[in-house]
């Protein structure tokens, strides 16, 4: 516990340097492309026409998901998905990346996965932001359950940083574990509901399996809070307990791996 409470000093410590260096992150990122940070919405868009086409139009052949139609349903879980996959990814590569960051200022090395998710953070505000606007065109108007879009969107961010957290000091120890962690993040785009609704396809014995994943209870309190008017933590709550707790035991061992290994990540490195 002594560890965790020293990760969480130093995020506090360090949390304005945090957001500047994840501004930063976002120019240099689109640094030489002509059409810029617009980049950050393009890309999005084009992956979600993709998905839209083949899924929705294709295999699904225009039918609602889960009582809806399937591009808001899409919009909500893609827009999550989006930026979970990319600050898992990113962030499990920030300290082997950027530890000279570290030489040339005073910056705590478990902040450098902080301000790279960061930065993918802010990239999934704006598209979140725009998925709201489309989904108002297919009669999902605002209601009293987008009060818990900052919840919604803080779990996301903490159970993101307690992975990456973990996986960025592995990273350092074996030089492999990105590629396993970009493996298990294709295994769990398609066992979350984002491209499909399991209550559809799957008896509910499986359906309980899936929900362990807590990418799922994430997807879920999306669609929840923008698309069905539901209060998720309160009507889930136990669903919210147990994924609470896989963020703590998470963030547990990523504070004691990353506080015992870090005065020896250069020599690993």
């Amino acid at each position: 516990m002594k560890d965790l409470i020293g990760i969480i000093k130093e995020q506090i410590a360090s949390f304005i340097m945090v957001q500047r260096l994840a501004i930063y992150q976002i120019r240099i990122d689109n640094t030489g492309n002509y059409l810029g940070s617009l980049w950050e919405i393009l890309n999005p868009a084009i992956q979600i026409f993709i998905y839209w086409f083949v899924f929705g139009q294709g295999i699904a052949g225009g039918r609602e998901v889960d009582g809806m139609a399937f591009l808001p349903y899409l919009l909500v879980g893609i827009s999550m998905w989006f930026f979970m996959n990319q600050g898992i990814l990113e962030g499990t590569k920030a300290i082997v990346n950027k530890i000279n960051m570290v030489a040339k200022m005073n910056f705590p090395l478990s902040a450098l996965p902080s301000y790279v998710l960061t930065a993918k953070f802010y990239a999934h505000i704006i598209l979140l932001f725009l998925v709201i606007i489309v989904i108002n065109f297919y009669g999902f108007h605002p209601t009293w359950s987008y009060l818990q879009i900052p919840i919604m969107m803080f779990s996301g961010y903490m159970f993101v940083f307690a992975a990456t957290l973990l996986f960025s000091t592995l990273a350092v120890l074996i030089q492999d574990i990105h590629m396993i962690v970009q493996s298990l993040m294709r295994i769990m785009f398609y066992l979350s509901p984002i491209l499909w609704d399991p209550k559809r396809f799957l008896p509910e014995s499986l359906q309980i399996l899936l929900k362990l994943n807590p990418i799922h209870y994430i997807a879920d309190f999306y669609r929840a809070a923008l698309l069905k008017d539901e209060w998720f933590i309160i009507t889930h709550w136990e669903y919210t307990l147990y994924f609470w707790f896989v963020v703590l035991v998470l963030l547990y061992l990523g504070s004691k791996a990353h506080m015992k290994f870090r005065n020896q990540f250069l020599d690993y490195l």
